[in-house]
């Protein structure tokens, strides 16, 4: 679960979107969905089809969709929720500037797309038009450092955020940007569905310049243009692998000194314009400015000028009129994830709401469809959780006491964030207005900016949020020692104060193991109690984390998604680990603080065990279209549903027990082949 990867932080779920259909309605025992099992598959052969079969048969992927499963039905209920908490806002004629009145004047200016038509790309012509004016690359570049949001960041991605060795001031850092593909390698690898991924990516970048009035053969010609000009840029950046290791990514210069690497970029003023003024810069990928340092020169300042336009253009697309949004849906949905219809306007206006004033629309979530017995229900199961890894840590038989300690102190030092935030950010200054849907959306983002700047020079506030309160995920924060379960997530079918021990222990205290369990994976575990990047393992750790953490690679690299398509052991790495640590922690804490670990007395003719591995099997159900599948293989940690399902279960003994899982079962794993890390 990250930002988990879900900044640096890592969430328990990729890329899902979210709508709503009533593709079923489970019969629930206790939590479990029944009638979504499939009797006639054996648990020893396909646990994953065992626990989901029925439902797989019988369940539709929604057109609106590009995979359906068990966080994308929960969103779907969330976003039901959200609208109906946006439409009383809306109609509630509160006082100028108060919640209910920003909330609901946002809705209604999205929804509104009678102005949004008339108005067509109108918003963007002034940005256009500035760009327009620009003579030369160092012009470029005094452009982007005086419109950050207005295309500034096309070339220069530049930010404030956590200095990861020192997490608790702010340091301005520079990272890779310049490309609009998924990753670097869709810009050359030839097999057909990526080629004709790059096909679509060239009729969207013409079709965007055609509707800003480009006659169509140019327009053409610009998407070659760009195309080619973000291949040289793709050769530069770091792959999504090679940015797994904290380390690579952490290159701390003087300012001064980095500034005499790319002399063209005129880094000194330009940070001084931006108003992020200071002494010493994290640059992630030096590789990639280094290059673009010789790049900007010798490259015609008009293909330069159409990149920055067509990252104005996209950027703004959704917030424009129907054929902008319809050439955005055709690239991004039906192209990259083979999504068949675009969600209703009110799903898509309804996130964004979310997304933008979180802290607003969350005050309001809370208050409606929180239950205060459910964090209770979470502080218990945390402090549970918490002891048991605790227990599993003194016993483990490959590590030295040295590194045990710090190991200790870490998991001591977690922050347990549950529910919402302890204070709510208000957005002052920011004004909603019911008729302008993109001003507001550009208000929202230079609050953002400002919030930023303001942070430099102050202490870091821990207590910070990344995740909004309805938000359908959990995440671990490295940076700041936390762990963080939102609202959102609280809910049927991952937690249910009406079901049994069984139930709740395989389901959100599988993921509370998993979120845990990242603050010792193979990135998580660089960063020591107090969030810093810092090694604390000795030598002989180290490598045996480091061979066991093989194991798991060389598991599901072996696992085949499509045909000749395999999960990425290395790109999944720290989800695996933390799928198969969250398992194993939850079921020793459900064994040893809940008297229904301790009886055998079966429910609906299961086990309690086997009640609690039915949970896990069934909270990773789900469906995709295969567009999706191969997107997520390239560019998702997380592996796909059916193997954060029969992975962590074929590595675990309790299970084999639990289901008879005997050897030449498709299940079963010679326990010199399992996965043996926390």
């Amino acid at each position: 679960m990250r930002k988990l990867r879900f900044i640096l932080s890592l969430s328990v779920v990729g890329m899902m979107s979210a709508a709503f259909i009533k593709t079923d309605d489970p019969k629930r025992s206790k939590g479990l969905d029944l009638s979504g099992m499939d009797l006639t598959v054996s648990p020893r052969e396909d646990f994953f089809l065992y626990a989901n079969g029925a439902w797989l048969k019988k369940t539709e992927i929604p057109a609106s969709e590009t995979s359906w499963g068990s966080f994308n039905i929960l969103r779907s209920d969330n976003q039901r929720n959200i609208k109906d908490i946006l439409e009383d806002a809306a109609k509630s004629k509160s006082p100028a500037g108060s919640v209910q009145q920003r909330v609901g004047d946002f809705f209604v200016s999205g929804m509104d797309t009678l102005i949004i038509e008339k108005r067509g790309y109108t918003p963007i012509k002034p940005t256009l038009a500035e760009i327009d004016k620009i003579k030369d690359y160092k012009g470029l570049l005094q452009y982007s450092a005086t419109h950050p949001l207005e295309g500034g960041n096309t070339y220069v991605g530049i930010g404030i955020g956590t200095d990861a060795k020192n997490p608790d001031a702010y340091v301005v850092s520079l990272r890779q940007t310049g490309t609009g593909l998924p990753e670097k390698d869709y810009y050359t690898k030839t097999d057909e569905s990526t080629v004709k991924i790059r096909t679509a990516y060239k009729k969207y970048i013409t079709t965007l310049f055609t509707l800003t009035g480009t006659e169509p053969t140019k327009a053409a010609q610009l998407a070659e243009d760009i195309l080619s000009l973000e291949t040289q840029i793709a050769t530069s950046h770091m792959g999504r692998i090679e940015m797994r290791n904290p380390n690579a990514l952490y290159n701390k210069f003087a300012v001064k000194d980095f500034a005499v690497k790319v002399p063209n970029l005129d880094l000194e003023n330009m940070i001084v314009t931006l108003r992020m003024k200071t002494d010493s810069i994290i640059v992630v990928q030096p590789k990639y400015y280094e290059s673009l340092n010789e790049l900007l020169p010798k490259t015609p300042i008009e293909i330069l000028k159409a990149k920055m336009k067509f990252s104005v253009i996209s950027g703004a697309a959704n917030l424009l009129s129907k054929p902008f949004v319809e050439a955005s849906f055709e690239y991004s949905g039906k192209a990259l994830s083979g999504q068949k219809e675009q969600q209703d306007r009110w799903k898509r206006i309804s996130s964004q709401t979310d997304g933008l004033m979180s802290d607003l629309l969350g005050q309001l979530y809370v208050a409606k469809h929180f239950k205060p017995e459910a964090k209770k229900r979470m502080d218990e199961l945390v402090a549970n959780l918490q002891k048991v890894f605790e227990t599993r840590i003194n016993a483990l038989d490959w590590m030295t006491a040295e590194t045990k300690a710090e190991a200790l102190k870490k998991l001591k030092a977690f922050t347990p964030k549950i529910g919402y935030p302890s204070k709510w950010k208000n957005y002052d200054g920011v004004v909603v207005k019911r008729d302008d849907y993109y001003g507001n959306v550009r208000a929202f983002g230079k609050w953002r900016y400002e919030e930023m700047l303001k942070r430099l020079g102050k202490a870091v506030d821990k207590s910070e949020w990344g995740m909004t309160a309805p938000t359908v995920n959990a995440s671990y924060s490295p940076l700041s020692n936390a762990i963080t379960f939102p609202a959102g997530i609280l809910q049927w079918p991952f937690f249910d104060a009406e079901a049994d021990d069984a139930f709740n222990y395989g389901a959100i205290g599988a993921v509370i193991g998993h979120e845990m369990t990242h603050g010792f994976d193979d990135q998580g575990r660089q960063y020591n109690y107090m969030g810093m990047l810092k090694n604390w393992w000795k030598k002989e750790d180290n490598d045996q984390f480091k061979q066991r953490a093989q194991v798991v690679i060389d598991q599901y690299d072996s696992f085949t998604v499509l045909d000749g398509l395999h999960v990425k052991g290395q790109l999944t790495l720290g989800e695996n680990i933390a799928d198969i640590g969250g398992l194993s922690v939850a079921y020793e804490a459900f064994k040893t603080y809940t008297k229904q670990g301790k009886s055998n007395e079966k429910t609906d003719g299961f086990t309690p065990d086997q009640r609690l591995f039915l949970a896990f099997g069934q909270i990773w159900r789900n469906k995709s279209r295969d567009e999706s599948l191969r997107l997520r293989v390239n560019t998702d940690p997380h592996s796909p549903g059916e193997f954060r399902s029969n992975g962590p279960l074929s590595n675990f003994e309790p299970f084999y027990k639990a289901f008879g899982i005997q050897p030449g079962d498709k299940m079963f794993r010679p326990d010199n082949t399992r996965v043996k890390i926390w």
